[in-house]
């Protein structure tokens, strides 16, 4: 007997709405569409030089390889030195019962960034902080600093808005400069030929800028070079820059790590504010301190007599920087005791990179590698031009397992007492195979 219900029948309306439920659902469960920010909207970084120098030591399984590329302090065993005086303030911290995790002031810490600018410009009778002309944030580290200045600067410098920075430089200048659309201009500083300063090209190049031009100065220890002006020529640069009315800008990274001398190596800085300049100052405690991962730094702005001088960059005191960094650094600048085994703790590591550059000219020296050597020892600080080419440094990296930046930079406390004979010989075997 035929089945006349109607539900067994074929329904071409209930089979077409099926398949659109069906292709909806797999729609949904389909991957999503293509994201907004794509390489042509947003280009990929490039990898940082260091860091990639970095991962390929990393990744040798050379046992002689040398690692004189990245700029932190190592001891003579190649290990990073937790400074004796940071272990003393962290546990005097650690120890404190109202020490607490709120929210630093917006300006940063006060009792960290007041002795942070005594410390710069050379104490409490600086003329600078007696009369009330300087106001200071804290930042993170000297990174920060430099990128407040070039944002204070490009909002507000009502001169020449175009920064002069020596060739070579630090390469991060290029990028936070660039990134605050101030233009970027070079004044020479590196000979080539003496591996010293070109003076002379230095002194043309800002004497020739526009009047009121920002220039960005390292005060001591030239960060890629390791060459340094002398108070004398400091005193000539001062003079150029007065007569065209130049800004200064000093990025300080390096203070008592240079010479192991807080005051000597601040004594440019110490220049300008006695002449009356007004500039701006970035400040790092990665290296003096060993604080490298810590982030401590401060921001100085030094302006002309006023009685609003001290509210110069109230805009810019909106950064809540972190606090460990700037407790440590603090806690030893504001004790006699502490501050004093600080000091030691900086002859100590300068001394054993002065020691490392004595050693390998020596060592250059009496093995006779070709060339003159005497520019290791005239260096100064973390760093020092070698005078390689890069073809140079490649070969070096693939024959001896020797890692060193491209243009030849060393970090010298990469260097101790097990590897300098092997670094000297691999160098000496370099230059002749090349010549």
């Amino acid at each position: 007997m035929p089945n006349n219900n109607s539900s067994n029948k074929f329904d071409p309306s209930y089979h077409a709405n099926s398949v659109r439920r069906v292709h909806s659902i797999a729609k949904q469960m389909s991957p999503p569409a293509a994201t907004s920010f794509t390489a042509e909207v947003v280009p990929q970084a490039p990898e940082d030089p260091l860091f990639g120098l970095m991962r390929a030591f990393k990744a040798d399984e050379s046992p002689d390889k040398v690692d004189l590329g990245i700029g932190a302090y190592r001891d003579n065993n190649a290990k990073p030195w937790v400074l004796p005086v940071v272990k003393k303030a962290d546990e005097a911290l650690r120890n404190d019962p109202e020490l607490n995790h709120e929210y630093a002031p917006i300006a940063g810490l006060p009792f960290f960034t007041s002795k942070a600018a005594e410390l710069i410009l050379g104490g409490a009778d600086s003329p600078a902080i007696k009369e009330k002309r300087v106001t200071s944030v804290q930042t993170i580290s000297g990174t920060g600093a430099v990128h407040l200045g070039a944002l204070f600067l490009a909002r507000y410098w009502t001169g020449n808005k175009k920064v002069y920075i020596s060739n070579p430089t630090w390469a991060n200048h290029n990028q936070i400069f660039g990134n605050v659309n101030v233009p970027i201009a070079q004044y020479p500083y590196f000979s080539k030929e003496t591996k010293g300063l070109d003076f002379d090209g230095m002194k043309s190049a800002i004497l020739g800028a526009p009047d009121r031009s920002i220039i960005l100065l390292h005060a001591c220890a030239h960060n890629p070079t390791g060459v340094d002006p002398t108070f004398e020529q400091w005193k000539e640069i001062a003079q150029i820059m007065r007569s065209k009315n130049h800004f200064p800008f000093f990025d300080c990274a390096y203070q008592g790590f240079a010479t192991g001398d807080l005051m000597k190596d601040n004594l440019a800085v110490r220049h300008f504010v006695e002449l009356g300049f007004e500039l701006v100052i970035a400040q790092s405690f990665a290296k003096n301190f060993g604080l490298y991962g810590e982030r401590a730094g401060c921001f100085h702005a030094v302006t002309g007599p006023a009685s609003d001088a001290e509210s110069t960059i109230t805009p810019f005191r909106d950064l809540q920087p972190s606090l460990y960094g700037a407790r440590i650094a603090g806690t030893v600048m504001n004790d006699a005791k502490l501050f004093a085994e600080w000091e030691e703790n900086l002859r100590t590591m300068s001394g054993r990179i002065i020691d490392m550059r004595k050693s390998l000219r020596a060592k250059l020296e009496e093995l006779g590698t070709p060339g003159t050597w005497n520019h290791i020892t005239d260096q100064i600080g973390m760093f020092s031009f070698t005078g390689l080419s890069e073809a140079q440094v490649m070969k070096i990296r693939s024959d001896a397992h020797v890692y060193m930046t491209k243009n030849g930079r060393i970090s010298m406390a990469g260097l101790n007492t097990g590897n300098i004979d092997y670094f000297a010989k691999a160098m000496d075997k370099v230059v002749r195979d090349t010549q």
